[in-house]
């Protein structure tokens, strides 16, 4: 198995364009990410985070992401989804998604077979990465 991730995505003011859906759609279709859950919620003025369904997100008519329809790998729970909640604006929405880095499964297998273990992972923040080259840039 490859290293899993997870993002939440904000929409301030519940504003999806549906834009990043087709992408989303090709990293699966590619092979580079396979999704294991991926949920809507729902962040109201007083604070209450309600699950959405996937639905027509970009008014199109069509349903944008039933390819995941049913994408639930028991990793995302109610709490996740609280924390969530906790992390967007009123009167929001986001995605939540967790994601398998596929493309990352046969460099681990070849890394295992040759005794390696995977020790540590992480992300850097784009804000800190942005931060870093503007230093050097100007240096």
């Amino acid at each position: 198995m490859g290293p899993v991730d997870y993002l939440v995505v904000e929409f301030p003011g519940n504003r999806m364009t549906g834009e990043g859906f087709p992408i989303l759609v090709d990293l699966v279709d590619r092979g580079i990410i396979r999704i294991l859950d991926l949920v809507f919620i729902h962040k109201a003025s007083d604070g209450a985070v309600t699950v959405l369904n996937v639905a027509d997100f970009d008014g199109d008519g069509q349903l944008d992401l039933a390819v995941f329809d049913g994408a639930s790998s028991g990793l995302l729970d109610d709490d996740d989804i609280a924390e969530a909640g906790g992390v967007i604006q009123a009167n929001s929405s986001a995605g939540v998604v967790i994601y398998e880095n596929l493309w990352a499964v046969p460099f681990i297998g070849a890394l295992r077979r040759g005794g390696a273990e995977l020790v540590a992972s992480g992300r850097i923040p784009s804000a800190d990465l942005v931060a870093a080259l503007q230093a050097t840039d100007a240096g």
